[in-house]
């Protein structure tokens, strides 16, 4: 693949990844939320229950971006592309050039002086 080419990577692909990166947080975050949710209700097992449910519905949804985002891949693999540093760096908002930091305090200077 020369460098002027651009693969091939499905549209939906993006947004799969990007959900499948920001479901996977929030699913870890909940999970400091519903712990003690989960103790303060166990005397009510209805709602325990539906907490369950809600936990074991978000759980499912990570699993089936899992299995798309495996799919999506595979079939940009399969075509033989390589989905290039500036796609993966869009998908976690990092930036696609380093910019070295400048100081603006006056009296910066070098460790070794």
């Amino acid at each position: 693949m020369s460098e002027q080419e651009i693969p091939e990577i499905p549209q939906w692909l993006h947004f799969v990844l990007i959900s499948d990166r920001a479901g996977s947080a929030a699913y870890i975050g909940a999970g400091f939320f519903f712990s003690p949710v989960l103790a303060v209700l166990s005397p009510w097992p209805a709602l325990t229950a539906a907490c369950w449910v809600i936990i074991g519905l978000a759980g499912l949804w990570l699993g089936l971006l899992g299995i798309a985002m495996a799919a999506g891949l595979a079939m940009v693999l399969r075509a033989g592309d390589e989905i290039p540093e500036d796609y993966w760096r869009s998908i976690i908002d990092y930036p696609t050039t380093a910019q070295p930091r400048v100081s603006t305090r006056l009296d910066n200077r070098p460790a070794s002086a």
